[in-house]
């Protein structure tokens, strides 16, 4: 699940029009001598205990609570969509390929069929400003009561919280999470994920590395607003909250109920497929910076393409054939 964001920004170096890649920004100065990396399968103890993931074809229900920039609802739609349609190499298909690696003990891949079935629009805020983690399950009951179906046989629940809505632990300890609700709240089991925008309470925590983090570590100052990456549809909070999202649904595609993909021995805290990965967003990323990633004329930075000429930038997944992180832009 998404936890604290320990990572730091690059600037962008244009080795070839009209698109370039990100190389890491001060290594020697801000970090010493910290090593590129892209996950060590030394260290890794990912394992499979038994659960489901999610196999059937997917049916995706977004629930927009608090009032949204229609904008910034397109670029996560578009995303969503992106998922498993054609778009050119690399996609974000080709991303979900790796997800797609991990199956059930029947032998059974994730799915590679994934639809927006559904959306509802909470703009009244019906549980307020402030969610607990709980609360977030109420929202969904909400929703479900009021006419967005209730779909436990392939459905997923996502709910995306505005930039006006607090919500446990965000900005502090995540930037988004996922779970199973609880029959006593919603009537079924059903996962369900949440993500909140982050574009004016944490910017430089949830949606790296679009803005620059307030603490480094090493009491540097930021480089020059001209060097930071620039969000490829924007907005640094909408494009942010494309790679968390990312994040969340790699990680309860393949660990739904919490008993089926992850390494470390406590199920309540698991390191999931994509905690593994955290930072990582190209080859020789980790470490603190991103990897290399593309880069358009204009300065955005991304690493997958999607529909309607949509460019996302997603951090990259667990690949448990390479057993290394993996992404479809790795330059080896």
């Amino acid at each position: 699940m998404q936890n604290h964001l320990r990572h730091f920004l690059l600037l962008c170096f244009p080795w070839f029009s009209p698109l370039s890649f990100a190389l890491p920004w001060g290594q020697n100065q801000q970090f010493g001598d910290a090593k590129n990396y892209e996950g060590s399968s030394n260290l890794v103890d990912l394992e499979y205990h038994m659960g489901p993931v999610l196999a059937s074809p997917m049916n995706i229900y977004i629930i927009w609570y608090g009032r949204w920039n229609p904008n910034h609802q397109s670029t996560i739609r578009d995303f969503v969509y992106s998922l498993s349609s054609p778009a050119p190499f690399p996609s974000v298909a080709d991303w979900w390929r790796t997800v797609r690696l991990y199956t059930d003990q029947t032998g059974s891949n994730i799915t590679d069929t994934i639809h927006l079935s559904g959306e509802f629009y909470d703009s009244a805020y019906s549980h307020g400003t402030y969610l607990t983690r709980l609360t977030v399950q109420s929202v969904i009951q909400n929703a479900v009561t009021r006419g967005l179906p209730l779909n436990y046989n392939n459905g997923l629940y996502l709910v995306l919280t505005s930039a006006d809505v607090g919500v446990q632990d965000f900005c502090r300890a995540v930037c988004g999470f996922h779970y199973f609700t609880f029959p006593k709240i919603v009537g079924v089991t059903v996962p369900y994920a949440w993500v909140g925008y982050s574009g004016t309470q944490c910017p430089g925590m949830c949606a790296y590395p679009f803005a620059w983090p307030k603490y480094s570590g090493s009491g540097s100052s930021p480089p020059p607003s001209s060097n930071i990456m620039k969000a490829p549809n924007g907005d640094a909070g909408a494009d942010g909250m494309i790679s968390v999202l990312a994040h969340e649904l790699a990680e309860v595609s393949s660990n739904p109920l919490v008993n089926a993909w992850y390494a470390g021995d406590d199920p309540t805290a698991p390191t999931e497929i994509a905690d593994l990965c955290m930072g990582v967003y190209g080859s020789g990323g980790g470490g603190g910076y991103v990897g290399a990633v593309y880069k358009d004329k204009w300065g955005d930075g991304f690493n997958v393409n999607g529909v309607k000429g949509r460019r996302f930038l997603v951090q990259w997944v667990w690949n448990p054939v390479k057993n290394r992180c993996f992404g479809p832009n790795a330059v080896d």
